[in-house]
């Protein structure tokens, strides 16, 4: 099996310089210095540790959220969905996206402009079956669209919390049977999903959720998550996970963690 591949965005101009989740505050903004040391500790552990091949996308001014290139789209076997984002903030990032995989011989799929797609945020695959998550920044008609494409077969989960606004937030597989989870996130029906069609879902408590526990970046057998979630990381080494936790804390302040600042490519 080849290493993972994943595409990052370097943190040259991010900040929090407008609102659109309820974890970002103008009146908050990050520590620069501090944001670029966090992001440098996980590109290190992903590249030296970790042995993934990680390609770089080049940051752009005035658009800060570059860096969570999981919402630049879906990948799945050389053809690239690309988002079509809720907020205007974020929109100007859509040409960037499209243009790199362009360049590198991707098929690209769009999603028609009614409806919002945020890629990998909302839309993630466990083996080859497709959990999505709308409400909040996708639309269920956009994922309709999108397993078309991969010819994938998918659950649609409703998100009810605005403070886990994006599927990543709250659900992260493991491997084809296993998931970290935060429920509450769900409306109940969404929860029935998860429970009855999931064989091992590791609960996570409401405390450590909303430290991003489950915006996790898993790698065969090695998950890095965010610090501050001891008791998920117990629970993942006792199922033989290696977990490794860093600090995210001036993402966080943006809503995004170890998950959001990667795209599987």
């Amino acid at each position: 099996m080849s290493d993972p591949a994943l595409l990052m965005c370097p943190p040259d101009y991010y900040d929090v310089i407008y609102e659109i989740n309820p974890w970002m505050s103008v009146r908050r903004q990050a520590d620069h210095k501090k944001a670029v040391r966090q992001w440098t500790d996980f590109h290190n552990l992903l590249v030296k540790t970790l042995k993934a091949k990680v390609e770089l996308l080049q940051a752009q001014r005035g658009l800060p959220d570059m860096v969570f290139t999981a919402n630049a789209g879906l990948v799945h076997k050389k053809t690239f969905v690309r988002s079509n984002f809720r907020h205007k903030e974020r929109k100007g990032e859509e040409v960037f996206y499209e243009a790199w995989f362009r360049k590198k011989g991707y098929r690209i799929k769009t999603i028609p402009k009614p409806f919002a797609f945020e890629g990998e945020g909302d839309a993630l695959f466990m083996g080859k079956f497709l959990y999505t998550g709308y409400h909040f920044r996708s639309d269920i008609e956009a994922h309709d669209l999108v397993s078309g494409y991969f010819k994938a077969a998918y659950d649609g989960l409703e998100l009810q919390d605005a403070y886990f606004y994006h599927l990543d937030t709250c659900f992260a597989p493991l491997d084809e049977e296993s998931a970290l989870v935060y429920l509450p996130a769900f409306d109940p029906y969404a929860q029935l999903i998860l429970i009855e069609n999931i064989p091992n879902l590791l609960k996570v408590a409401e405390d450590e959720a909303r430290r991003f526990a489950c915006n996790a970046v898993v790698i065969g057998k090695k998950i890095v998550m965010p610090e501050g979630c001891p008791k998920t990381a117990k629970e993942l080494e006792k199922r033989g996970f290696d977990v490794y936790s860093l600090d995210f804390s001036e993402f966080i302040k943006a809503g995004g963690a170890a998950k959001c600042l990667v795209l599987k490519i």
